[in-house]
């Protein structure tokens, strides 16, 4: 599994090593830093490395790739969404998206070789007060387009309006909120991911037809 473009520190790369060993403890986890400066030295079982969207040659089965490409202008993130994909294993996946400093705010896209297929926004319910809070995190793909006309701002103009619809509930904890919301949405066409097991925080996933750029 690869960490590309950890930041100034690898701090979340050791934590995501240590999340994914709880499920599986052969997992051999590298972060990657385009900057040399920023490449540590290996602890914790992790290793860093220098290197970019060619993935320093390496062929990971996942990439996560968070808070790299708001950096780079809309029209780039095609090809480095295709160069990253071009070093995976043949049934590697892909996670770009963006997150706040704290992580309360979320939203990543899953790609495999064929592209994107999904949209996820997760955030932590206690801090923010509408779905639509969430448009500042949107990854590069998508965060120009939250305008009206565009799949991404209908999603999160009708989420915004189902929490409204759901307030009644507000008394009992925001979580239980979102559970209502999620309903409405449904409800009302989006194909709302159901999780199989309760998310501590609140979670929206959708396929990316869904919220897909409108093509003119």
């Amino acid at each position: 599994m690869v960490d590309l473009g950890y930041g100034a520190s690898p701090v979340t790369t050791l934590e995501l090593a240590a999340r994914l060993r709880r499920v599986r403890g052969d997992v051999r986890v590298v972060g990657l830093e385009i900057d040399p400066a920023r490449v540590v030295p290996g602890r914790d079982g992790v290793q860093f490395a220098r290197g970019g969207f060619e993935l320093a040659g390496l062929r990971p089965v996942l990439v996560r790739a968070f808070n790299v490409l708001r950096q780079y202008p809309e029209e780039a993130v095609a090809s480095a969404w295709a160069t990253i994909l071009d070093g995976l294993a043949p049934e590697g996946l892909l996670l770009e998206g963006t997150c706040d400093e704290l992580g309360r705010r979320c939203a990543w896209i899953l790609l495999d070789r064929s592209g994107p297929l999904s949209l996820t926004l997760s955030w932590d319910p206690f801090t923010v007060d509408r779905p639509s809070d969430l448009a500042e995190r949107l990854p590069k793909a998508l965060i120009h387009r939250n305008v009206p006309g565009e799949r991404i701002h209908t999603l999160l103009t009708a989420a915004d309006r189902a929490w409204s619809h759901a307030a009644p509930l507000a008394p009992y904890g925001p979580r239980i909120r979102w559970r209502h919301t999620a309903e409405i949405l449904r409800d009302n066409g989006f194909p709302v991911r159901r999780y199989r097991r309760r998310m501590r925080d609140c979670v929206l996933s959708v396929p990316w037809d869904v919220v897909a750029p409108v093509i003119r």
